[in-house]
Protein backbone atom coordinates (compact mmCIF):
# COMPACT_ATOMS: atom_id res chain seq x y z
CA UNK A 1 0.00 0.00 0.00
CA UNK A 2 1.06 3.63 -1.01
CA UNK A 3 0.17 6.28 1.19
CA UNK A 4 0.59 9.76 1.58
CA UNK A 5 1.22 11.46 4.96
CA UNK A 6 0.36 15.65 5.11
CA UNK A 7 3.58 16.75 6.96
CA UNK A 8 2.69 20.53 7.09
CA UNK A 9 2.54 20.64 11.08
CA UNK A 10 5.72 18.91 11.56
CA UNK A 11 6.92 22.51 10.21
CA UNK A 12 6.13 24.20 13.16
CA UNK A 13 6.23 23.31 17.15
CA UNK A 14 7.51 20.74 19.65
CA UNK A 15 4.28 19.00 20.54
CA UNK A 16 0.85 18.21 20.13
CA UNK A 17 0.07 17.50 16.35
CA UNK A 18 3.31 18.05 15.43
CA UNK A 19 5.12 15.42 17.18
CA UNK A 20 2.26 12.88 16.37
CA UNK A 21 3.01 13.67 12.86
CA UNK A 22 6.54 12.96 12.98
CA UNK A 23 5.47 9.81 15.10
CA UNK A 24 3.51 8.62 12.74
CA UNK A 25 5.39 8.87 9.57
CA UNK A 26 8.07 6.98 11.86
CA UNK A 27 5.91 4.56 12.27
CA UNK A 28 4.66 4.09 8.75
CA UNK A 29 7.98 3.54 7.69
CA UNK A 30 8.77 0.39 9.90
CA UNK A 31 5.36 -1.30 9.16
CA UNK A 32 5.70 -4.13 6.51
CA UNK A 33 3.80 -3.62 3.53
CA UNK A 34 2.97 0.27 3.37
CA UNK A 35 4.83 2.81 1.50
CA UNK A 36 5.04 6.29 3.01
CA UNK A 37 5.63 9.25 1.71
CA UNK A 38 5.42 12.70 3.00
CA UNK A 39 3.39 15.71 1.38
CA UNK A 40 5.35 18.66 2.07
CA UNK A 41 3.03 21.52 2.23
CA UNK A 42 3.36 25.20 4.19
CA UNK A 43 0.82 26.79 5.87
CA UNK A 44 0.44 30.08 4.20
CA UNK A 45 3.82 30.03 1.80
CA UNK A 46 3.97 29.46 -2.07
CA UNK A 47 6.49 26.95 -2.53
CA UNK A 48 8.59 26.31 -5.72
CA UNK A 49 8.12 23.84 -7.73
CA UNK A 50 10.01 20.13 -7.21
CA UNK A 51 10.86 17.52 -9.94
CA UNK A 52 8.37 15.96 -12.59
CA UNK A 53 6.78 13.11 -10.59
CA UNK A 54 7.42 10.95 -13.91
CA UNK A 55 10.17 10.50 -16.13
CA UNK A 56 10.31 11.19 -19.92
CA UNK A 57 8.63 8.72 -22.06
CA UNK A 58 10.50 6.85 -24.71
CA UNK A 59 9.16 8.62 -27.83
CA UNK A 60 8.60 12.09 -25.21
CA UNK A 61 9.65 15.45 -26.50
CA UNK A 62 10.11 16.32 -22.97
CA UNK A 63 13.59 16.26 -21.83
CA UNK A 64 15.14 14.53 -18.41
CA UNK A 65 16.51 17.63 -16.57
CA UNK A 66 20.33 17.51 -16.21
CA UNK A 67 21.85 17.01 -12.42
CA UNK A 68 22.61 20.78 -12.15
CA UNK A 69 18.98 22.31 -12.84
CA UNK A 70 17.52 19.51 -10.42
CA UNK A 71 19.45 20.33 -7.65
CA UNK A 72 18.54 24.12 -8.61
CA UNK A 73 14.70 23.20 -8.38
CA UNK A 74 15.24 21.52 -5.11
CA UNK A 75 17.00 23.72 -3.18
CA UNK A 76 14.51 26.75 -4.47
CA UNK A 77 11.79 24.51 -2.97
CA UNK A 78 14.16 24.18 0.39
CA UNK A 79 14.62 28.42 0.27
CA UNK A 80 10.85 28.87 -0.43
CA UNK A 81 9.74 26.71 2.73
CA UNK A 82 11.95 29.55 5.09
CA UNK A 83 9.89 32.50 6.30
CA UNK A 84 11.80 35.46 7.60
CA UNK A 85 11.12 36.58 10.97
CA UNK A 86 11.20 39.89 10.35
CA UNK A 87 10.52 40.48 6.50
CA UNK A 88 11.51 43.67 4.52
CA UNK A 89 8.77 45.83 3.00
CA UNK A 90 9.86 44.38 -0.52
CA UNK A 91 9.46 40.80 0.85
CA UNK A 92 6.19 41.47 2.40
CA UNK A 93 5.19 42.78 -1.01
CA UNK A 94 6.65 39.83 -3.07
CA UNK A 95 4.84 37.85 -0.45
CA UNK A 96 1.40 39.29 -1.45
CA UNK A 97 1.78 39.74 -5.08
CA UNK A 98 2.95 35.15 -4.62
CA UNK A 99 -0.02 34.41 -2.37
CA UNK A 100 -2.33 36.29 -5.04
CA UNK A 101 -1.40 34.81 -8.02
CA UNK A 102 -1.48 31.51 -6.12
CA UNK A 103 -5.36 32.13 -5.08
CA UNK A 104 -5.98 33.41 -8.82
CA UNK A 105 -4.35 30.20 -10.18
CA UNK A 106 -6.19 27.87 -7.60
CA UNK A 107 -9.37 29.11 -8.39
CA UNK A 108 -8.98 29.07 -11.97
CA UNK A 109 -7.74 25.26 -12.20
CA UNK A 110 -10.14 24.32 -9.70
CA UNK A 111 -13.28 25.48 -11.53
CA UNK A 112 -12.20 24.16 -14.74
CA UNK A 113 -11.85 21.00 -13.24
CA UNK A 114 -8.19 20.34 -13.70
CA UNK A 115 -5.57 18.64 -10.67
CA UNK A 116 -3.61 20.43 -8.18
CA UNK A 117 -0.26 19.05 -9.21
CA UNK A 118 2.18 17.72 -6.50
CA UNK A 119 5.85 17.63 -7.71
CA UNK A 120 8.73 15.69 -6.30
CA UNK A 121 11.08 16.51 -3.62
CA UNK A 122 14.08 14.34 -3.67
CA UNK A 123 15.79 14.26 -0.46
CA UNK A 124 19.41 12.66 -1.30
CA UNK A 125 21.13 15.67 -1.29
CA UNK A 126 18.76 17.54 0.89
CA UNK A 127 18.46 14.77 4.22
CA UNK A 128 19.99 17.59 6.85
CA UNK A 129 16.93 19.87 5.86
CA UNK A 130 14.52 16.98 5.73
CA UNK A 131 15.66 15.95 9.04
CA UNK A 132 16.19 19.19 11.14
CA UNK A 133 13.00 20.71 9.82
CA UNK A 134 10.48 17.94 9.85
CA UNK A 135 11.97 14.92 12.21
CA UNK A 136 14.50 16.38 14.56
CA UNK A 137 11.95 17.78 17.13
CA UNK A 138 10.89 14.69 17.98
CA UNK A 139 12.81 11.79 17.22
CA UNK A 140 16.54 10.47 17.96
CA UNK A 141 18.84 10.39 15.19
CA UNK A 142 18.39 6.41 15.19
CA UNK A 143 15.35 7.41 12.86
CA UNK A 144 17.98 9.99 11.00
CA UNK A 145 18.14 6.96 7.96
CA UNK A 146 14.53 5.92 8.13
CA UNK A 147 12.95 9.07 7.56
CA UNK A 148 15.45 10.91 5.64
CA UNK A 149 15.50 8.27 2.60
CA UNK A 150 11.86 8.32 1.76
CA UNK A 151 10.36 10.18 -0.80
CA UNK A 152 8.06 13.45 -0.67
CA UNK A 153 5.59 15.59 -2.65
CA UNK A 154 5.45 19.20 -2.93
CA UNK A 155 2.09 20.80 -2.99
CA UNK A 156 3.00 24.50 -4.05
CA UNK A 157 -0.13 26.19 -2.90
CA UNK A 158 -0.70 27.19 1.01
CA UNK A 159 -3.14 25.30 2.82
CA UNK A 160 -4.03 28.07 4.12
CA UNK A 161 -5.24 29.70 0.91
CA UNK A 162 -6.85 26.25 -0.27
CA UNK A 163 -8.59 27.54 2.94
CA UNK A 164 -9.49 30.75 2.00
CA UNK A 165 -10.44 30.22 -1.78
CA UNK A 166 -13.41 27.66 -0.24
CA UNK A 167 -14.72 30.35 2.12
CA UNK A 168 -14.64 32.80 -0.88
CA UNK A 169 -16.70 30.61 -3.12
CA UNK A 170 -19.36 29.24 -0.28
CA UNK A 171 -20.15 33.40 -0.48
CA UNK A 172 -21.02 32.31 -4.10
CA UNK A 173 -23.04 28.82 -3.65
CA UNK A 174 -20.72 26.62 -3.69
CA UNK A 175 -17.57 26.12 -1.69
CA UNK A 176 -14.86 25.12 -4.70
CA UNK A 177 -12.00 22.76 -3.17
CA UNK A 178 -8.81 21.79 -4.94
CA UNK A 179 -8.04 18.32 -6.61
CA UNK A 180 -4.88 17.13 -5.65
CA UNK A 181 -3.17 14.92 -8.71
CA UNK A 182 -2.87 11.62 -6.02
CA UNK A 183 -2.34 9.11 -9.05
CA UNK A 184 -0.29 6.24 -7.93
CA UNK A 185 -1.19 6.93 -4.28
CA UNK A 186 -3.67 4.23 -2.17
CA UNK A 187 -4.58 6.41 0.91
CA UNK A 188 -3.92 10.37 1.67
CA UNK A 189 -3.68 10.46 5.54
CA UNK A 190 -4.46 14.52 6.08
CA UNK A 191 -3.73 15.75 10.21
CA UNK A 192 -6.57 17.74 10.50
CA UNK A 193 -10.03 18.64 8.02
CA UNK A 194 -8.45 19.01 4.78
CA UNK A 195 -9.13 22.20 2.39
CA UNK A 196 -9.27 19.77 -0.90
CA UNK A 197 -9.76 16.11 -2.47
CA UNK A 198 -8.23 13.12 -3.95
CA UNK A 199 -8.41 11.32 -7.10
CA UNK A 200 -10.95 8.54 -7.26
CA UNK A 201 -8.12 5.85 -6.72
CA UNK A 202 -6.96 7.62 -3.73
CA UNK A 203 -8.94 7.38 0.00
CA UNK A 204 -8.84 9.88 2.03
CA UNK A 205 -7.98 9.22 6.09
CA UNK A 206 -8.59 12.09 8.23
CA UNK A 207 -6.48 11.94 11.47
CA UNK A 208 -9.02 13.97 13.87
CA UNK A 209 -7.35 15.33 16.54
CA UNK A 210 -10.33 17.34 18.21
CA UNK A 211 -13.24 19.75 17.52
CA UNK A 212 -12.38 22.34 19.47
CA UNK A 213 -12.91 24.98 16.68
CA UNK A 214 -16.58 23.78 16.68
CA UNK A 215 -17.28 23.22 20.27
CA UNK A 216 -15.25 26.15 21.86
CA UNK A 217 -14.85 28.70 19.33
CA UNK A 218 -14.39 31.36 22.04
CA UNK A 219 -11.09 29.56 23.06
CA UNK A 220 -9.30 29.41 19.81
CA UNK A 221 -7.54 32.40 17.54
CA UNK A 222 -8.95 34.12 14.64
CA UNK A 223 -12.41 32.48 15.79
CA UNK A 224 -14.36 33.30 12.77
CA UNK A 225 -11.78 32.18 10.03
CA UNK A 226 -10.67 28.61 12.27
CA UNK A 227 -14.28 27.90 12.59
CA UNK A 228 -15.14 28.13 9.49
CA UNK A 229 -12.53 26.59 7.28
CA UNK A 230 -12.67 23.45 10.13
CA UNK A 231 -16.41 22.91 9.84
CA UNK A 232 -16.48 23.50 5.91
CA UNK A 233 -13.39 21.39 5.07
CA UNK A 234 -14.61 18.60 7.60
CA UNK A 235 -17.98 18.65 5.87
CA UNK A 236 -16.47 18.23 2.15
CA UNK A 237 -14.38 15.24 3.68
CA UNK A 238 -17.48 13.71 5.07
CA UNK A 239 -19.39 14.50 2.06
CA UNK A 240 -15.92 13.05 -0.11
CA UNK A 241 -16.29 9.51 1.89
CA UNK A 242 -13.03 10.49 4.00
CA UNK A 243 -12.88 8.45 6.65
CA UNK A 244 -11.84 9.70 10.40
CA UNK A 245 -8.98 7.78 12.71
CA UNK A 246 -10.19 9.62 16.00
CA UNK A 247 -6.99 10.22 18.60
CA UNK A 248 -9.36 9.65 20.99
CA UNK A 249 -13.08 8.23 21.77
CA UNK A 250 -14.09 11.41 23.16
CA UNK A 251 -13.08 13.12 20.30
CA UNK A 252 -14.56 10.39 18.18
CA UNK A 253 -18.26 11.34 20.02
CA UNK A 254 -17.93 14.76 19.38
CA UNK A 255 -17.61 13.96 15.49
CA UNK A 256 -20.24 11.85 15.20
CA UNK A 257 -22.99 14.39 17.43
CA UNK A 258 -21.61 16.50 15.17
CA UNK A 259 -21.88 14.48 11.83
CA UNK A 260 -23.83 11.15 12.80
CA UNK A 261 -23.31 9.87 8.81
CA UNK A 262 -19.51 10.00 9.88
CA UNK A 263 -20.13 7.18 12.26
CA UNK A 264 -19.44 3.81 10.23
CA UNK A 265 -16.19 5.60 9.23
CA UNK A 266 -14.89 6.49 12.25
CA UNK A 267 -12.77 4.50 14.63
CA UNK A 268 -10.20 5.51 17.30
CA UNK A 269 -6.54 5.05 17.19
CA UNK A 270 -4.75 6.61 20.17
CA UNK A 271 -1.63 8.92 19.77
CA UNK A 272 1.50 7.43 20.08
CA UNK A 273 3.59 8.74 23.05
CA UNK A 274 7.49 9.58 22.07
CA UNK A 275 10.07 6.79 23.34
CA UNK A 276 12.16 9.92 24.20
CA UNK A 277 10.01 9.43 28.00
CA UNK A 278 11.21 7.03 30.19
CA UNK A 279 11.40 6.22 33.94
CA UNK A 280 15.30 7.05 34.48
CA UNK A 281 17.31 7.41 38.03
CA UNK A 282 18.40 11.33 37.61
CA UNK A 283 19.40 13.60 40.34
CA UNK A 284 16.86 16.00 41.47
CA UNK A 285 19.54 18.53 42.02
CA UNK A 286 19.89 18.98 38.20
CA UNK A 287 16.12 20.78 38.07
CA UNK A 288 17.36 24.41 39.02
CA UNK A 289 19.92 24.25 36.77
CA UNK A 290 17.31 23.23 34.50
CA UNK A 291 14.77 26.19 34.88
CA UNK A 292 17.62 28.95 34.88
CA UNK A 293 19.22 27.75 31.70
CA UNK A 294 15.90 27.60 30.24
CA UNK A 295 14.19 30.55 30.95
CA UNK A 296 11.87 31.63 28.33
CA UNK A 297 13.59 34.52 26.91
CA UNK A 298 10.15 36.19 24.97
CA UNK A 299 9.12 37.38 28.64
CA UNK A 300 10.77 40.12 28.92
CA UNK A 301 11.65 40.73 32.60
CA UNK A 302 13.59 43.80 34.34
CA UNK A 303 16.69 43.17 35.06
CA UNK A 304 18.21 41.45 38.60
CA UNK A 305 14.65 39.01 38.36
CA UNK A 306 14.68 36.89 41.78
CA UNK A 307 15.53 33.60 41.68
CA UNK A 308 15.21 33.60 44.71
CA UNK A 309 14.97 29.46 46.76
CA UNK A 310 16.38 27.67 43.32
CA UNK A 311 19.92 27.76 44.49
CA UNK A 312 18.81 26.79 48.12
CA UNK A 313 15.81 25.17 48.90
CA UNK A 314 14.25 24.95 51.95
CA UNK A 315 15.78 23.28 54.49
CA UNK A 316 18.46 21.93 51.64
CA UNK A 317 15.69 19.58 50.19
CA UNK A 318 15.39 19.08 46.06
CA UNK A 319 13.43 21.34 44.89
CA UNK A 320 9.63 21.32 45.57
CA UNK A 321 7.38 22.48 42.45
CA UNK A 322 4.12 22.10 40.33
CA UNK A 323 4.90 21.39 36.38
CA UNK A 324 2.61 22.33 33.30
CA UNK A 325 3.56 21.20 30.21
CA UNK A 326 1.42 23.29 27.50
CA UNK A 327 1.49 26.60 25.17
CA UNK A 328 0.64 29.85 26.49
CA UNK A 329 -3.04 30.31 25.75
CA UNK A 330 -6.88 30.61 26.85
CA UNK A 331 -8.13 27.48 26.44
CA UNK A 332 -4.64 25.52 28.47
CA UNK A 333 -6.32 27.24 31.80
CA UNK A 334 -2.70 28.45 33.35
CA UNK A 335 -4.67 30.88 35.58
CA UNK A 336 -6.57 28.80 37.52
CA UNK A 337 -3.35 26.57 38.35
CA UNK A 338 -2.02 30.06 38.94
CA UNK A 339 -4.56 30.78 42.09
CA UNK A 340 -4.54 27.57 43.04
CA UNK A 341 -0.58 27.17 43.21
CA UNK A 342 -1.11 31.18 45.23
CA UNK A 343 -3.60 29.16 47.83
CA UNK A 344 -0.87 26.52 48.45
CA UNK A 345 2.31 29.08 48.65
CA UNK A 346 -0.22 30.61 51.62
CA UNK A 347 -1.15 27.66 53.76
CA UNK A 348 1.17 24.47 53.67
CA UNK A 349 3.42 24.82 50.83
CA UNK A 350 5.57 28.23 51.42
CA UNK A 351 8.46 27.15 49.25
CA UNK A 352 6.49 25.59 46.61
CA UNK A 353 7.75 26.35 43.08
CA UNK A 354 5.60 26.47 39.54
CA UNK A 355 7.11 25.95 36.38
CA UNK A 356 5.71 26.28 33.14
CA UNK A 357 6.99 24.85 29.69
CA UNK A 358 5.83 26.13 26.51
CA UNK A 359 5.80 28.54 23.71
CA UNK A 360 3.77 31.86 24.18
CA UNK A 361 0.39 30.76 22.08
CA UNK A 362 -2.10 33.48 20.59
CA UNK A 363 -3.78 36.05 23.20
CA UNK A 364 -0.89 34.98 25.82
CA UNK A 365 -0.60 38.56 26.90
CA UNK A 366 -3.56 38.64 29.65
CA UNK A 367 -1.94 35.40 31.24
CA UNK A 368 1.80 36.64 31.16
CA UNK A 369 0.26 39.96 33.09
CA UNK A 370 -0.91 37.89 35.74
CA UNK A 371 2.00 36.21 35.95
CA UNK A 372 4.65 38.83 35.91
CA UNK A 373 4.29 39.92 39.42
CA UNK A 374 5.74 36.25 40.35
CA UNK A 375 8.19 36.04 37.69
CA UNK A 376 9.46 39.61 39.46
CA UNK A 377 9.59 38.58 42.96
CA UNK A 378 10.28 34.79 42.43
CA UNK A 379 9.04 31.27 42.45
CA UNK A 380 6.95 31.11 39.04
CA UNK A 381 9.42 29.97 35.99
CA UNK A 382 8.19 29.55 32.71
CA UNK A 383 10.45 27.19 30.03
CA UNK A 384 10.87 27.47 26.64
CA UNK A 385 12.75 25.18 24.12
CA UNK A 386 13.52 22.59 26.70
CA UNK A 387 15.23 19.55 25.61
CA UNK A 388 13.22 16.07 25.79
CA UNK A 389 16.08 14.97 28.36
CA UNK A 390 16.07 17.94 30.42
CA UNK A 391 11.83 17.62 30.46
CA UNK A 392 11.64 13.90 31.34
CA UNK A 393 13.97 15.45 34.55
CA UNK A 394 11.38 17.96 35.18
CA UNK A 395 8.44 15.41 34.24
CA UNK A 396 10.42 12.87 36.79
CA UNK A 397 10.90 15.04 40.00
CA UNK A 398 7.66 17.42 39.87
CA UNK A 399 5.26 17.08 42.96
CA UNK A 400 2.88 16.86 40.38
CA UNK A 401 2.36 17.16 36.96
CA UNK A 402 -0.83 19.27 36.25
CA UNK A 403 -2.88 19.24 33.55
CA UNK A 404 -5.57 22.03 34.24
CA UNK A 405 -7.12 22.30 30.29
CA UNK A 406 -10.77 23.43 29.64
CA UNK A 407 -10.44 20.93 26.77
CA UNK A 408 -8.17 18.45 24.77
CA UNK A 409 -8.52 15.78 22.08
CA UNK A 410 -5.77 13.58 23.79
CA UNK A 411 -3.14 15.93 25.99
CA UNK A 412 0.63 13.82 25.87
CA UNK A 413 1.80 16.06 28.88
CA UNK A 414 -0.25 13.78 31.27
CA UNK A 415 1.14 10.93 29.69
CA UNK A 416 4.86 11.63 29.43
CA UNK A 417 4.61 12.33 33.00
CA UNK A 418 3.42 8.84 33.38
CA UNK A 419 6.02 7.42 31.71
CA UNK A 420 8.92 9.58 33.35
CA UNK A 421 7.43 7.96 36.95
CA UNK A 422 5.76 11.33 37.47
CA UNK A 423 2.24 11.98 39.43
CA UNK A 424 -0.19 13.93 37.68
CA UNK A 425 -3.33 15.85 38.87
CA UNK A 426 -5.90 16.42 35.89
CA UNK A 427 -8.86 18.26 35.05
CA UNK A 428 -12.60 16.26 34.90
CA UNK A 429 -12.83 16.32 31.03
CA UNK A 430 -14.09 13.21 29.45
CA UNK A 431 -11.01 13.19 27.20
CA UNK A 432 -8.31 13.01 30.33
CA UNK A 433 -10.75 10.59 32.28
CA UNK A 434 -10.69 8.47 29.13
CA UNK A 435 -6.39 8.72 28.32
CA UNK A 436 -5.48 9.08 31.90
CA UNK A 437 -7.96 6.50 33.50
CA UNK A 438 -7.38 5.63 37.05
CA UNK A 439 -4.00 6.98 37.63
CA UNK A 440 -5.07 10.64 37.84
CA UNK A 441 -6.22 12.82 40.58
CA UNK A 442 -9.15 14.91 39.23
CA UNK A 443 -10.50 18.88 39.91
CA UNK A 444 -13.11 20.74 37.81
CA UNK A 445 -11.02 22.99 35.61
CA UNK A 446 -13.47 25.75 37.01
CA UNK A 447 -12.19 25.88 40.60
CA UNK A 448 -8.94 26.88 41.86
CA UNK A 449 -9.87 25.37 45.52
CA UNK A 450 -10.09 21.77 43.56
CA UNK A 451 -7.47 21.44 41.98
CA UNK A 452 -5.29 22.99 45.67
CA UNK A 453 -6.81 19.95 47.17
CA UNK A 454 -5.74 17.52 44.59
CA UNK A 455 -1.95 18.56 44.73
CA UNK A 456 -2.70 18.34 48.79
CA UNK A 457 -3.54 14.53 48.70
CA UNK A 458 -0.76 14.21 46.62
CA UNK A 459 2.07 16.59 48.02
CA UNK A 460 1.99 16.32 51.60
CA UNK A 461 3.41 14.74 53.93
CA UNK A 462 2.52 11.24 54.36
CA UNK A 463 1.05 11.36 50.22
CA UNK A 464 3.60 9.04 49.59
CA UNK A 465 1.44 5.91 49.46
CA UNK A 466 -0.59 7.47 47.53
CA UNK A 467 1.81 9.11 44.80
CA UNK A 468 2.95 5.06 44.83
CA UNK A 469 -0.25 3.61 43.83
CA UNK A 470 -0.46 6.27 41.14
CA UNK A 471 2.73 5.80 39.46
CA UNK A 472 2.05 2.03 39.65
CA UNK A 473 -1.48 2.84 37.89
CA UNK A 474 0.22 5.40 35.59
CA UNK A 475 3.14 2.91 34.44
CA UNK A 476 0.16 0.43 32.86
CA UNK A 477 -1.82 3.07 31.74
CA UNK A 478 0.43 5.16 29.86
CA UNK A 479 1.61 1.64 28.08
CA UNK A 480 -1.47 1.89 25.99
CA UNK A 481 0.33 4.75 23.85
CA UNK A 482 3.71 3.06 23.20
CA UNK A 483 4.41 2.47 19.37
CA UNK A 484 4.65 -1.15 20.21
CA UNK A 485 0.42 -1.28 21.14
CA UNK A 486 -0.38 1.92 18.78
CA UNK A 487 1.53 0.27 15.25
CA UNK A 488 -0.56 -2.85 14.71
CA UNK A 489 -3.75 -0.51 14.88
CA UNK A 490 -2.50 1.15 12.24
CA UNK A 491 -1.42 -1.64 10.63
CA UNK A 492 -5.09 -3.39 11.00
CA UNK A 493 -6.67 -0.24 9.83
CA UNK A 494 -4.80 0.08 6.79
CA UNK A 495 -5.20 -3.53 5.78
CA UNK A 496 -9.09 -2.99 5.76
CA UNK A 497 -8.77 -0.11 3.91
CA UNK A 498 -6.60 -1.93 0.94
Amino acid sequence: MKVLLEMRPALDGHAGIPQETRLLFRGLAKLDGVEVEGLIQSSTLVLAKGLPTTLPGRFSLRRALPLDKQINRLSRVVVSLIHSVKPSRVERVVYAVQVTLATVMLLAKTLLGMRQPLSRFDPTRFRDFIWRSLFAKTLPYEDFESVTHRNFRIAQVPWMVMHVTALITRKFGHALYPKLDTRGFDLMIAETPYPGTVLSGTRMVVRYHDAIPLLMPHTISDRSYHQASHYNALRRNIEDGAWFACVSEATRRDLIEIFPQAEARSLTIYNMVSHHYFAEDSPADRIPDIIRTRKNTSVKMPSGTSIRGLDHPAGGLPLQYLLMVSTIEPRKNHLTLLAAWEQLRNGEFPNLHLVFVGSLGWDHKGIVKKLRPWLTRGGLHMLEDVPSGELRQLYRHASVTVCPSFGEGFDFSGVEAMRCGGVVAASDIPVHREVYGEASEYFSPYSAGELAQAVRKMASAGAEPRREELRQLGAGMCARYLPERILPEWAAFLAKMS
